[in-house]
């Protein structure tokens, strides 16, 4: 199968357990890697025949700022449920992550790697 691979999708969203953390909010990355055949678009150059992947980061990004969560995988699990609603995807792979998340010792990220398929 084919993929289409993002990288960096990078937000302030409002996630978190404590109420205190959802209501200021934190920094969030998201990977994302679609399985699609692109044979056609391969073929024809043209971006109606592919997955417009500046669609999908606005999609993600829509979802991690408007929506509010109190666990990541949720999260995760509401972005891979719109990109195979809304886009011509048979996979999706994503590793979704609160950047330095508010704990005592300092870490760079935590972060849920989930697939799923349409």
């Amino acid at each position: 199968m084919d993929k289409l691979i993002i990288k960096g999708i990078r937000f302030h969203g409002h996630h978190g357990v404590p109420e205190a953390e959802r209501h200021v909010g934190g920094h969030y990355e998201v990977d994302a890697t679609l399985g699609c055949t692109l044979v056609k678009s391969g073929g024809t150059d043209a971006l109606a025949d592919t997955v417009d992947y500046a669609k999908v980061v606005a999609s993600i990004v829509e979802i991690g700022t408007q929506q509010s969560f109190q666990l990541i995988e949720a999260l995760a699990e509401k972005i891979a449920a719109v990109i195979l609603e809304q886009f011509a995807v048979d996979e999706v792979h994503l590793i979704v992550k609160k950047l330095r998340p508010p704990i005592e010792q300092p870490i760079d990220y935590f972060a849920v790697e989930i697939s799923r398929n349409a």
